[in-house]
């Protein structure tokens, strides 16, 4: 795989830590479309551990870091999409739910973007999952020890400013319309959309499962032809891939090296339009073994 120092590719996966996006300019990002590591779920503990980052608000803290990033590289007007899902465990003996959400909410109010009404992402399934079995949380038909299953997730929006403005009859803008369909069914609350499955030998702790209709929605909605999307959590290369096949340009960040094989395979042909850089502070990571 060869990595470049510098480029202006429209088409970039940085393998770096997205708390510092030095290759990027302020004010350059027109939509940030992303599914971070979720603070208190489990398969996420080796990445926070990693940032000595051990409990629900340190987990946070590591996130607040990308977000004034994320704050510093959009353009006025410019939105960012986060999917986020909230966490349920047991710690110290009590279960509760970490409501990873509303905490980011709050980051991004405290950065000064604007909160938008979000989407709910429900992801089709048969039975709630508990220990392996189906069944619901807690002491099943008895009342009143039961806990409610948690089968949504957000898709936060976040504006930096004010509306963007365009020149009238902007022809990048009036290519990208959508059609009444698409209006009414993507600009509702309620996303019925079936989750991914990563099939990674050896990432599949390490990586979320987003498809490809979430970005696919996401980018069609809040940017125009030509625009460029950030990822800063890239993973296996999802956000990417779509934001190719929608003439979008494209900057990602992904911490492990080992996924650039992934990206490259995810994307296909059109791998051959991605250049992949290389932030020059960052330690490369093998999973599985140690850096």
């Amino acid at each position: 795989m060869t990595f470049l120092a510098e480029t202006a590719a429209s088409h970039r996966v940085i393998i770096g830590d997205s708390r510092r996006m030095g290759e990027l300019e302020d004010r350059s990002v027109h939509l940030v479309v992303t599914s971070p590591p979720y603070p208190m779920v489990a398969i996420w503990d080796d990445f926070f551990a990693e940032a000595e980052a051990h409990n629900y608000n340190q987990m946070h803290n590591y996130l607040d870091q990308v977000w004034a990033e994320v704050e510093r590289v959009l353009v006025p007007g410019g939105l960012a999409c986060i999917n986020i899902g909230d966490a349920t465990r047991t710690r110290d003996g009590v279960f509760r739910l970490y409501p990873n959400h509303s905490r980011i909410i709050q980051a991004f109010e405290k950065l000064g973007l604007v909160t938008l009404p979000n989407i709910l992402w429900k992801k089709p399934t048969t039975k709630p999952q508990y220990k392996g079995k189906g069944a619901f949380l807690g002491s099943g038909f008895l009342p009143p020890n039961a806990y409610v299953t948690l089968d949504m997730e957000y898709i936060l929006i976040f504006r930096k400013g004010g509306l963007r403005s365009f020149a009238p009859k902007d022809p990048l803008r009036y290519r990208s319309k959508f059609t009444k369909n698409e209006r009414d069914k993507w600009f509702s609350q309620v996303w019925s959309v079936t989750g991914a499955r990563q099939s990674i030998e050896g990432l599949d702790r390490r990586i979320a499962a987003f498809p490809e209709e979430i970005p696919r929605r996401l980018i069609r909605m809040f940017s125009i032809v030509g625009d460029l999307v950030l990822d800063p959590f890239l993973g296996s290369g999802t956000t990417l891939k779509v934001a190719l096949e929608l003439e979008r340009r494209f900057v990602g960040y992904e911490k492990l090296d080992d996924l650039a094989v992934v990206i490259r395979r995810k994307t296909g042909q059109k791998s051959r339009e991605v250049v992949f850089q290389r932030q020059p502070s960052v330690k490369t990571e093998l999973v599985g073994l140690e850096a």
